[in-house]
């Protein structure tokens, strides 16, 4: 994603008004560093276009509304689903809300650590249930969870190599051999 973000902004395309006038051909390929380019491409087209029509493309008058509010807000734009809606409360508007990915789920159940219920609301609520709100937290948090789900808790686990070994029900497997 941060490829895409620089190609926009070598382009001063990071605006809604630029993005709302941008063919979704090039808007797409500006994009495409970022996987599932050309649908990303009409989300994006949706969300400025929404954001054109009820906030005059005022994205600072929509992110400081209040988390809850926003959050739904969010949720009601086509393309945008909770961890997009998240990613934007948590990353831009600055709100405390942890955002729940693969990577954060394939740890936690790793770890022992998941919900009764396994889907994205309990993830969150388990999270938020045992963290300090902070959003600067949960910003490092999650990109903790991230590089650590790319680079060792992947799919194929190389827990050998892993920092929580000694910790994690799965790579303890890996302590007798």
């Amino acid at each position: 994603m941060e490829k895409a973000i620089v190609n926009l902004k070598a382009q001063v395309a990071l605006t809604s008004a630029t993005l709302r006038h941008l063919p979704s051909p090039e808007l797409a390929q500006l994009i495409y560093p970022s996987g599932y380019y050309n649908a990303k491409a009409i989300k994006l087209k949706a969300f400025v276009d929404w954001l054109e029509a009820n906030y005059g493309g005022d994205l600072d008058s929509l992110l400081s509304l209040e988390q809850t509010s926003l959050r739904q807000k969010l949720l009601s734009i086509h393309g945008i689903g909770a961890e997009t809606a998240d990613s934007i409360i948590l990353y831009a508007a600055h709100k405390p809300i942890f955002v729940i990915d693969a990577y954060t789920r394939r740890i936690l159940q790793r770890l022992g650590l998941k919900p009764n219920e396994e889907n994205y609301a309990s993830y969150q609520a388990f999270l938020m249930e045992h963290l300090p709100h902070d959003p600067t937290l949960f910003n490092e948090y999650h990109a903790l969870l991230v590089r650590h789900g790319k680079d060792t808790c992947r799919r194929k686990p190389l827990c050998q190599q892993c920092c929580l070994l000694y910790l994690c029900p799965t790579g303890s497997q890996y302590l007798s051999t």
